[in-house]
């Protein structure tokens, strides 16, 4: 099967594929006979977006397709047809509406994309002829897409803290990198309280995995992952629906660990470090319990108000590791909040930032890449609604209003002044199933920051070199 859809080569028939919208469907048709104009007249096909037509030549066999599309920039023009069209190898021609070729690749990528860890599909997809160099361009993004979707969408029985660490340890064998973990009572020795206190009731052991890449002298750039393999709310414990799909909460782990195999892929001249604290926050007689205080790695005393409010814990252990070593730039990524996805609904992540700069070039990213965020304010004020009695901070307090924004103030809580930090609370799920965007797991704002790093990044050891 052709992974994500795509070909550079084929000995088979290639079928002619013409995108077209209204205005260019006239002058299409005319490079089809009489009887040809009469069947795609008389089956409906008026180029509205999501229509297809196939159109046979006398002979009964497939001689082209026309797809119709809305616009010529929408990433997920061609997302159905993979999963529509009969299996076969086809090809975009000019002649209709011009759309990017490295745009429409990746959007047929996106669409061909099917999980079958636990169940084989029904179906090969029909696949797209592109030449081999567009192919090189595109296949990185769809391999991060997928291993987001994949790792998202497989069960906790399957996906703990030890999978994810070998996640990444093969990360780093692919590479070259450095790798560790910090593993069970290793976190306390290590200094890493709140992760191990998270995880320590959960037969499988908390832990902090670690991959360092990239030369000394180059800009340094972390990555950081929530990766809450389950999340049951601990004490405070979820309700059933909303325990159900908890397996996603470590979206944020996915998106770090593939956005990390895109930078050392791409070769992007950084140190990159890679911080993934993998937990399992479960019941048990030694679980966390509200109204404990936890000093975390930073020294700040924090009191758990609600077990429920774990990937900030998670985080700030993370977050203060990275701070120390003074990078040029932090990311995390969580599926933080389900007051994100009030605000913002389940296709835009959250993205806070402590400075505007950055904030701007991370959403005019995501713009074109048809990645979008939405940002929202570090409001210093609603600081207070983390107060504490008898610690520096607590961990949720007691209102409902702004949790979006006072789960981002305390992880900044652990940013020192002066350091670049961006903060993506995303869903990482796709609730029903839409072109290129199947039901289940799902990258979110990866392919911004990834593009973002490379504006940022890709020409900083030519320039020095300069």
């Amino acid at each position: 099967m052709a992974r994500h859809g795509l070909v550079s080569t084929s000995r088979g028939t290639v079928v002619p594929l013409l995108a077209v919208d209204a205005a260019t469907l006239p002058k299409v048709l005319r490079g089809f006979d009489r009887g040809e104009r009469r069947w795609i007249e008389s089956v409906g096909f008026r180029a509205e977006a999501g229509q297809s037509c196939l159109v046979a030549d006398a002979a009964g066999r497939l001689r082209a397709v026309l797809a119709g599309v809305a616009r010529a920039d929408d990433l997920y023009a061609l997302s159905a047809l993979p999963e529509r069209l009969p299996p076969g190898v086809y090809r975009l021609e000019t002649g209709g509406l011009a759309l990017d070729p490295a745009r429409a690749a990746l959007g047929w990528g996106l669409g061909a994309y099917r999980f079958t860890r636990y169940r084989k599909a029904s179906r090969e997809p029909a696949r797209l002829l592109i030449d081999a160099a567009l192919r090189r361009t595109v296949e990185p993004l769809l391999d991060a897409v997928a291993e987001v979707r994949d790792l998202v969408n497989t069960p906790t029985e399957d996906l703990g803290p030890a999978e994810l660490a070998a996640a990444v340890k093969t990360l780093a064998a692919a590479h070259g990198a450095r790798f560790r973990e910090y593993v069970g009572a290793e976190l306390l020795k290590a200094n890493f309280p709140t992760i191990h206190a998270v995880g320590r009731a959960s037969h499988r052991a908390p832990r902090l995995i670690e991959l360092e890449a990239g030369r000394a002298r180059d800009p340094h750039v972390v990555l950081i992952g929530k990766g809450v393999c389950f999340d049951t709310g601990g004490l405070d414990l979820k309700t059933s629906d909303g325990m159900r799909w908890m397996k996603k909460d470590m979206g944020g782990a996915a998106h770090a660990i593939a956005l990390a195999g895109l930078v050392l892929r791409a070769k992007l001249p950084v140190r990159l470090n890679l911080l993934v604290p993998a937990v399992e926050n479960a019941i048990g007689a030694n679980a966390y319990r509200p109204g404990e205080v936890i000093r975390t790695r930073a020294g700040v005393t924090v009191e758990v108000d609600n077990t429920d409010a774990e990937g900030r814990l998670v985080l700030c252990d993370a977050i203060a590791y990275a701070a120390e070593r003074r990078p040029e730039l932090i990311v995390d990524f969580a599926t933080l909040t389900g007051a994100a996805r009030v605000a913002l609904g389940p296709e835009l992540p959250a993205l806070f930032a402590n400075r505007d700069d950055l904030a701007e070039a991370a959403l005019r990213a995501g713009a074109r890449e048809q990645d979008p965020l939405w940002r929202l304010p570090l409001w210093q004020p609603y600081a207070s609604l983390l107060e504490s009695r008898v610690a520096d901070i607590g961990n949720a307090g007691s209102s409902r209003m702004a949790g979006a924004i006072t789960a981002a103030l305390f992880l900044e809580r652990f940013v020192p002044e002066g350091q670049a930090w961006l903060h993506l609370d995303a869903y990482a799920w796709n609730d029903a199933d839409r072109p290129g965007r199947p039901q289940g797991g799902e990258a979110q704002g990866l392919r911004a920051v990834f593009a973002l790093l490379c504006e940022r990044y890709a020409g900083a050891r030519r320039g020095r070199a300069a």
